[in-house]
């Protein structure tokens, strides 16, 4: 049996709990999520303007290029230089 309810409220404790103040930068890209078989792996970003996009290696994005993505981040180049985009709190 299911406990079914009315409301489409969050209870306050679990969306304390699932929510985090400031976990993300309002500017630059940030990494949201990883998902899929190892060698295959894909990221969902939040761009600068707030759209959510999913990319692979070789998407590119206003930030630059996408060169790979494993289960530690995603690797961008741009203007020639490469950095490590890691998961929030990672």
């Amino acid at each position: 049996m299911t406990n079914a309810t009315n409301s489409t409220q969050t209870p306050a404790l679990v969306a304390s709990k699932a929510t985090q103040s400031r976990a993300l930068p309002k500017s630059g890209l940030s990494l949201l999520g990883l998902f899929g078989a190892e060698g295959n792996m894909q990221a969902m970003v939040r761009l600068p303007s707030g759209r959510v996009k999913t990319v692979k290696p070789g998407s590119r994005v206003a930030q630059g290029k996408v060169l790979g993505i494993d289960a530690n981040g995603l690797v961008l180049e741009s203007a020639g230089r490469t950095q490590r985009i890691t998961m929030p709190g990672s």
